[in-house]
């Protein structure tokens, strides 16, 4: 990532050094994954769809420690390999958004607050901006070469409220706190960088 844009992280002292972490990432181009390992203070497992494991991504993805997804059903296997990575303390990545889009954090799933309520898990926000502005000339899927992309780390905070409960309202009420979060993080993130929405 160093080699082919030219990130700039912010808040990544705030990412705890230890101990199970979701990062709840802002999902507006292909590379904001790839972005975030990258720069990112620890190792992370990402949620993956599975549609992206294909030919020889499949090994390389596997083998760097991302887990394939099916969105099209309740993959157990997925879940269970999901919070495994957090048992074990490490750190998970999910784009609450569920697929690429605006990037806004406007519609989250279900399923980054059921990973944060099961776990305990404190989630850090991570805003990805400029990765979704202007295409490249060399490669179109990609931003330009060398153009700057912003990867800013919020503040950890709490899913849940503390009763462990995992009820459908305890997870609907928990999905609507994270989105606050979210947010608000990406406000502060936008403030930060100098990059408003439209300015991406």
């Amino acid at each position: 990532m160093y080699g082919l844009f030219k990130p700039r992280v912010l808040g990544a002292w705030k990412v705890p050094a230890t101990g199970p972490v979701i990062f709840a990432v802002n999902h507006s181009h292909n590379i904001d994954g790839p972005m975030v390992m990258g720069v990112a203070p620890r190792p992370t497992h990402f949620l993956i769809k599975k549609e992206a494991f294909v030919g020889p991504l499949d090994p390389f993805l596997t083998g760097i420690g991302q887990l394939k997804v099916d969105r099209a059903s309740a993959d157990r296997t997925a879940i269970t390999q999901a919070l495994g990575v957090l048992e074990a303390g490490g750190v998970l990545g999910i784009f609450p958004e569920g697929t690429r889009g605006e990037g806004d954090f406007a519609s989250l799933r279900a399923g980054l607050a059921y990973f944060a309520v099961r776990s305990g898990a404190p989630i850090v926000p991570v805003a990805v901006l400029g990765s979704s502005g202007k295409r490249g000339r060399l490669i179109k899927g990609l931003p330009p070469l060398r153009s700057r992309v912003d990867v800013v780390f919020g503040d950890p905070f709490e899913a849940g409220d503390g009763s462990g409960r995992r009820t459908r309202r305890a997870l609907d009420e928990a999905t609507e706190r994270i989105q606050k979060q979210l947010t608000s993080h990406l406000e502060n993130a936008r403030r930060l960088t100098g990059r408003q929405a439209t300015l991406e």
